[in-house]
């Protein structure tokens, strides 16, 4: 095999693990929840105890297992917090009796399973994973 040839695999390699590895996240609800679409800010918000309702309904946020993929991209790309701010911050809420870190569950087939039987649940999955038991609020 020649150098050039073994250059382009070895890029097309790179360029399909960086695309594997950047799973996209939806926040959800159940399908028949009257939480209706949500913005970036309102998740950021919901999930850091910061936001109680969405409009005028009010929301308890779900959230997943350490270790799964969908809660690390959800917390860095979403709420642009890292595993240890995260657990600094809710130390320091818990602590000073001022927040309640969200439930958690395992992973996407459980939040699904949250939200879809709680209208007031919101949660967020892999997108793949999004089926008829959830609406999608937001997507990244």
């Amino acid at each position: 095999m020649n150098i050039n040839l073994k250059q382009k695999l070895l890029a097309l390699m790179l360029i399909s693990a960086s695309w594997w590895g950047h799973a996209e996240v939806a926040v959800v609800v159940g399908a028949n929840s009257p939480i209706g679409n949500a913005s970036s800010d309102d998740v950021v918000k919901i999930f850091l105890g910061k936001k109680k309702d969405h409009n005028g309904t009010a929301v308890v946020p779900v959230d997943q297992a350490e270790g799964n993929g969908a809660r690390d991209e959800f917390y860095d790309k979403i709420v642009s917090k890292s595993a240890s701010q995260l657990k600094s911050y809710w130390s320091r809420l818990i602590f000073t009796g001022k927040g309640q870190a969200p439930q958690v569950v395992g992973g996407d087939t459980d939040v699904k399973g949250m939200v879809a039987s709680n209208p007031n649940m919101i949660g967020y999955i892999d997108a793949g994973a999004v089926d008829s038991t959830v609406k999608v609020i937001f997507k990244q």
